[in-house]
């Protein structure tokens, strides 16, 4: 059988709410062992929020902790207690990642900063993630996912002049920086197979959701034009791509070149637009783009959404109905592929699939508050009795 990637490697999930807890899974579906390491008493804020069922969430296991968290081990760990700091230091000393991500004004107040940890062990890579990314004056401020989508200029491209700026209806900040950060932890490790030594890696949310619009930064420098907000209309500006009104339901269409038009206009039975001299060539339709967009909204209001989806594909015509999320997850990619089963049943994988991914360790469900504590003390070589002196001490949690 094929070792996982990332067999061996020992990761400390020190973050909370999505894009830490993120990171370290991803890198748990590679083969990681991830301890999460989570303050006594409450743990993770994420496990009472989030998601819509309340019961879960009352119960410390909200659906939106439930989702990264899979295959992890939960240590109760009291951080600002002298035994407890002494346990960290022990893990850390035995791990080759710790990803975090606290606001280097606690990290100070901790003394667990990049250069402390480092200090304990050379070898270890200290992930940091947070909002604004160090060396900077907003360094210091706390952030979400909502707060980066607005100061980014992210939130300003969606939607339109009239219903203003709207958030994505999904946190794709938050797990786009996981990914980020799991992507650096690679190249990471990759670096310390020819130095020996760890690194720091500097994570920042901003950056993160600057790299999802790069092409349309790339425009705003090079051109000097601002941005507007763009609707429903394709990044490629094309006045043949978008979303349009079927009779029933919606469609997308990807039609930016000149054969994938002509596909579109057999298809449609309007292969007069192929002399009309409005839509004949790019430059045409470009001119004309108010017109020829509602004469395609005009040819599709004769059949439905779902009709037209599959007369244009066997045409060759990049489409898509728009589809609820519960139908998007029936979709013959999605079930043949496997996606929410790469993780444990009934959680999201990797967007990708690799030979050698075995996912043992991850088949593990989401453990409670603490109940990873024994087993991790154990084997970072405490007694029984010295446990029980942590558990009395209080600097780790006695719920296991």
């Amino acid at each position: 059988m094929m070792v996982a990637p990332l067999d061996g490697i020992r990761v400390v999930d020190w973050t909370h709410v999505l894009a830490g807890p993120a990171c370290s899974y991803y890198l748990g579906l590679l083969g990681a062992e991830v301890i999460k390491v989570e303050r006594p008493g409450r743990g993770d804020a994420m496990r009472h929020r989030g998601g819509t069922d309340k019961e879960r969430a009352a119960n410390g296991m909200s659906t939106a902790y439930l989702t990264q968290s899979a295959g992890k081990q939960s240590l109760a760990l009291d951080l600002e207690s002298e035994a407890g700091r002494a346990v960290f230091e022990r893990l850390l000393k035995t791990s080759d990642v710790l990803v975090e991500n606290h606001r280097p004004g606690t990290l100070a107040r901790l003394d667990l900063d990049e250069d402390t940890t480092r200090a304990i062990n050379p070898r270890l890579i200290h992930c940091a993630m947070t909002g604004y990314g160090r060396g900077n004056s907003l360094a210091d401020t706390p952030a979400y996912d909502v707060n980066i989508q607005a100061i980014s200029g992210l939130m300003a491209l969606t939607g339109t002049e009239e219903t203003g700026p709207l958030r994505t209806g999904a946190p794709i900040v938050d797990y786009a920086s996981g990914m980020a950060s799991a992507m650096a932890i690679l190249a990471a490790l990759m670096q310390r197979e020819r130095t020996g030594t760890g690194t720091f890696v500097d994570v920042s949310m901003l950056e993160t959701a600057f790299t999802l619009m790069s092409s349309t930064i790339t425009d705003f420098r090079l051109t000097g034009r601002a941005p507007k907000p763009q609707g429903n209309a394709a990044n490629s500006r094309s006045p043949s791509s978008g979303i349009f009104t079927c009779a029933e339901g919606h469609i997308s269409l990807g039609v930016n070149e000149e054969a994938q038009f002509r596909a579109l206009a057999r298809a449609l039975d309007r292969e007069d637009w192929l002399s009309d001299p409005r839509f004949a060539d790019p430059s045409g339709r470009n001119r004309n783009g108010a017109d020829l967009g509602q004469a395609i909204c005009d040819a599709l209001q004769s059949r439905t959404a779902d009709d037209w989806e599959r007369t244009l594909m066997a045409a060759g015509v990049p489409c898509a109905r728009l589809r609820t999320l519960p139908e998007a997850l029936k979709l013959a990619p999605s079930r043949e592929r496997a996606f929410t089963s790469r993780g444990p049943v009934g959680f999201c994988g990797l967007p990708f699939a690799m030979q050698g991914i075995t996912h043992q360790r991850v088949a593990e469900p989401p453990q409670t508050l603490g109940s990873g504590t024994r087993d991790v003390l154990i084997a970072l070589g405490y007694t029984p009795d010295e446990i029980q002196t942590l558990a009395d001490r209080g600097a780790v949690s006695t719920d296991w």
